[in-house]
């Protein structure tokens, strides 16, 4: 076993993943820096390796939107501390991804020392926000429900919520999961009824909201 740290850097700028390398490379212990440059690779390191310390994640990579990456990713390893990276800093992304379960947030305007400092305080158990900003309250009621109901999902049931989205059928997610179609038409049934939807599609176009301005635009 490795002694350090194990950190995921998922980026689809590799001038931008690189200077995220070399902040964290001033943290003490680190061991090991994987890379993705898509959400595709994110999502196979994240479920290759159990023993990942954090994660930082952009969130306009390719084959994600906005904040559903965050979702999918959390249900498929709940455990990883994930923080956000992005260059929409703005007080509602950073409220939002907060309260869908990121450990931290760090703009992409952040100076190294302030990534480090976030890094640290998200290892050390508690979550980091840029400083000074208000995050205030959700004034959209409808994405404030969804975030309640989303928050209400079991970490399976996220994972099979952000499979649908990838446009998975019942026995491609079966197989994906290795458990029985009956149980994933059980978890469908469950993440559907949660959500306040009658189908798999009205479950997709939900969570894209979620996704959707000012968070679905290239940073």
């Amino acid at each position: 076993m490795p002694s350090g740290y194990k950190f995921v850097i998922a980026d689809d700028h590799p001038l931008f993943r690189g200077a995220l390398k070399q902040a964290l490379s001033g943290v003490a212990d680190v061991a090991t820096i994987l890379e993705a440059g898509d959400f595709e690779a994110t999502k196979a390191i994240i479920a290759a390796n159990e023993d990942i310390d954090l994660l930082l994640l952009d969130l306009s990579m390719p084959g994600a939107s906005g904040l559903s990456g965050l979702i999918s990713l959390r249900g498929i390893h709940a455990a990883v501390p994930m923080v956000v990276v992005s260059a929409h800093d703005d007080p509602e992304t950073i409220r939002r991804a907060l309260e869908l379960g990121a450990s931290g947030f760090i703009s992409k305007s952040a100076s190294m020392d302030d990534i480090r400092k976030a890094v640290q305080t998200v290892l050390s158990g508690d979550i980091s926000a840029p400083v000074g900003i208000d995050l205030g309250v959700e004034r959209d009621p409808e994405i404030s429900d969804l975030i309640k109901r989303l928050q209400s999902l079991t970490p399976q049931q996220t994972r099979v919520l952000g499979m649908l989205a990838e446009g998975l059928l019942n026995k491609q997610i079966a197989y994906e999961l290795s458990v029985s179609e009956a149980t994933i038409k059980a978890h469908v049934s469950a993440v559907l009824q949660k959500l306040g939807v009658d189908s798999r599609t009205q479950a997709v176009i939900l969570l894209s909201k979620i996704g959707s301005d000012p968070l679905s635009t290239p940073n």
